[in-house]
């Protein structure tokens, strides 16, 4: 979703359709969460920086999957709480669950046209905090490449998790092979 890239495929591919999976949208809107859970906690006194602590997950989890034997409920209510502006964003996020919610291209294009684009860009707007209004204008510029979802349903998140952990297994390996070359310089004295 990138400009660069964006700008790259309309220049050498301009008949093929992008298309802006949820996987993406969802992952960039828990990026400026996450992005604002942290301003925030540069900013909280000492109190509040226990109830923000480890706080990034449980912005990013699915609210049917907080779980109730460690009260993250509570936890999630309590920093929720604590600052509206992250409130804010949290429950725009919630919000955005909703595109992928009509049945057919032409509800979702009246969807976005009629609710999304009017109502949730500007109350992003509205709360005056800057990752939301980056958000805002990221989502209105990929209007048509989040409605060609609904031709092709397609979704990147498989790939990028192997990809992920593709780049675990190399980290592992350089950092095997750095090990190695300490131990071969600098054995140890037995």
């Amino acid at each position: 979703m990138s400009s660069d890239c964006y700008a790259a495929v309309m220049k050498h591919l301009p008949h093929v359709l992008q298309v802006f999976d949820r996987f993406h949208i969802v992952k960039l809107m828990n990026d400026k969460l996450t992005q604002r859970q942290r301003e925030m906690q540069r900013e909280a006194e000492v109190m509040a920086r226990k109830v923000l602590k480890g706080l990034r997950w449980l912005l990013v989890k699915l609210p049917k999957t907080l779980d109730e034997s460690k009260n993250e409920h509570l936890r999630l209510q309590e920093a929720l709480d604590l600052n509206k502006a992250l409130a804010t964003a949290y429950y725009l996020k919630e919000d955005l669950s909703q595109i992928w919610q009509q049945s057919t291209k032409e509800l979702a294009a009246r969807f976005l046209a009629d609710w999304f684009l009017t109502d949730w860009c500007r109350r992003a707007r509205a709360a005056e905090i800057r990752v939301l209004i980056i958000m805002a204008n990221t989502l209105e510029g990929h209007r048509n490449g989040m409605l060609n979802w609904y031709a092709y349903p397609i979704s990147t998140g498989p790939l990028e998790g192997i990809h992920n952990k593709i780049g675990a297994l190399q980290k592992l390996a350089n950092d095997y092979k750095r090990q190695l070359h300490r131990q071969t310089l600098w054995p140890t004295a037995r």
